[in-house]
């Protein structure tokens, strides 16, 4: 892994992260939902902040950035996009641009669904996917469509096992009830739950996880799964048919 990434909790239950290129001493911000626990973050470990890079429009992503870049002069990036909806960008993305931390080099993968103009962004061994992909779930629709977002799991689902996903929200307690109702035979996920449940009490945080995790667990990303099909009674739908089911479901949960 060459960054180091430090998990930052904000607000009730949004998480910022803080990238960390250890050669160089560069340091990157995913989303900031708040400018207090980022900037103390930063003091703890004598580090200083060169970029913030933005998820999506949301307030609890975003509403720390103005206060972040005046207390440090970091560089903002965001989705070309939404550049009508975020803090003034110093470079907008698109696309697979690519994106430099140090001497890391990342790139952008855009992710509607939960809005139109999410973006994630890929790094050797982590990916920071704010509300698309999400522990043992995925974001809600507010602006996109569940086609949108299923081709949207399917690029970061592609990306290798080992990578870390770093998302935005502390919800895989309230995810992983759900998702043993969709998938309640699967003994990876009655173990993850009960690991869940575990970190959950001792107020630890559930995430970053691995991608091969999500896979194994993540009903959202297994709607090709048969026992999922069977479990839905969907079990000739269409993948985008069977996740969109999946995901009018959770919202009713």
């Amino acid at each position: 892994m060459p960054l180091e990434i430090v998990t930052v909790p904000c607000l009730k239950d949004n998480y910022a992260y803080l990238a960390h290129d250890r050669a160089t001493g560069a340091t990157a911000c995913v989303d900031v939902p708040e400018a207090a626990p980022v900037l103390a973050a930063l003091a703890d470990r004598g580090w200083r902040l060169d970029r913030i890079l933005i998820t999506h429009h949301h307030g609890d992503h975003i509403d720390g950035v103005a206060a972040a870049v005046a207390a440090t002069g970091a560089q903002v990036t965001g989705a070309e996009a939404d550049r009508h909806r975020l803090p003034p960008l110093d470079t907008a993305v698109a696309e697979g641009d690519r994106v430099d931390l140090g001497g890391i080099a990342g790139h952008v993968i855009e992710v509607p669904g939960h809005t139109v103009g999410h973006v994630a962004y890929a790094f050797p061994g982590a990916v920071f996917t704010g509300d698309s992909l999400m522990a043992l779930g995925c974001g809600r629709l507010f602006e996109g469509t569940a086609a949108q977002m299923w081709q949207s799991l399917q690029k970061l689902a592609a990306l290798p096992a080992d990578t870390l996903v770093c998302s935005g929200h502390e919800y895989a307690a309230a995810n992983a009830r759900f998702a043993l109702t969709i998938d309640p035979a699967n003994p990876a996920l009655a173990d993850r739950a009960a690991r869940i449940a575990a970190a959950r009490a001792e107020n630890r945080p559930t995430v970053p996880v691995r991608l091969a995790e999500e896979l194994a667990t993540n009903s959202f990303l297994r709607a090709r799964d048969p026992a999922i099909r069977a479990q839905l009674d969907l079990p000739d739908a269409p993948a985008a048919e069977v996740f969109a089911e999946i995901r009018a479901r959770k919202d009713r949960f």
